[in-house]
């Protein structure tokens, strides 16, 4: 069982930055591969970015790339997005979610947190 808290949201103008956190329980965070979804209002949930496990590799929708950054600690249980240049059409509840699957797949992730907001004004 992995239990995921994230933190970090808030309200940033646009071209501003924000930094979210997600911690961890339990020992086996080294074992997950973790990623980073979106949902805005009335739309579906999507893919952000994901790392694998040791960090070595990580992948992001085109949509953010170039501006976002994953990076995870997994002495510290923790995962990080570092979010650069935000637009408005970022604004969305952020969630993270572990998976021992694909990271592609959202249905392969098998633990979510409850999400934190950003709002990106203009």
């Amino acid at each position: 069982q992995v239990q995921l808290v994230e933190s970090g949201g808030g309200l940033v103008q646009a071209g501003g930055s924000l930094r979210l956190s997600c911690a961890a329980s339990g020992r086996t965070f080294s074992s997950y591969r973790m990623g980073w979804f979106r949902q805005a209002p009335g739309k579906e949930r999507e893919f952000v970015t994901a790392i694998s496990l040791s960090g070595a590799s990580t992948y992001y929708a085109d949509s953010v790339k170039g501006r976002f950054t994953i990076s995870r600690d997994n002495a510290k249980n923790t995962v990080y997005l570092q979010m650069n240049s935000l637009k408005p059409e970022d604004t969305a509840r952020y969630y993270c979610a572990a998976t021992q699957g694909s990271m592609w797949i959202r249905s392969a992730y098998d633990y979510w947190g409850q999400g934190t907001q950003v709002t990106v004004s203009s």
